[in-house]
């Protein structure tokens, strides 16, 4: 499950035809079935919403703890939408495929 982000040549946030990049985190503690579903749901929503415009880091806290620091984890799975900014975040294993489209703002609130 270990997803590494490539080094972008190109302005933060854009990718390579102009088009905004969405960056997004991801933080999981091992590989646990709740960890694995929350890839998996996130994966498949942004291949849906996002295509060929998102990076998803996956962050291992059983490997880093000290990177919970940063984005001020406190629980796991964590979703961190680093860009677009402002910054969101939405814990659980995303499979309220509205609550995450909401939290992320690609669809509006009711």
């Amino acid at each position: 499950m270990a997803i590494k982000t490539k080094r972008l040549k190109r302005k933060r946030g854009e990718s390579e035809g102009g088009v905004k990049t969405w960056e997004l985190r991801l933080y999981v503690a091992g590989q646990t079935s709740k960890s694995m579903a929350a890839f998996s749901n996130l994966k498949k929503l942004c291949e849906e919403r996002l295509k060929g415009q998102y990076q998803i880091e996956v962050i291992d806290l059983l490997e880093n703890p000290a990177l919970a620091k940063g984005d001020q984890i406190f629980a796991i799975p964590t979703l961190v939408r680093k860009l677009p900014e402002p910054i969101k975040k939405i814990i659980g294993d995303l499979s309220n495929k509205e609550r995450v489209l909401v939290g992320l703002n690609l669809i509006p609130s009711s």
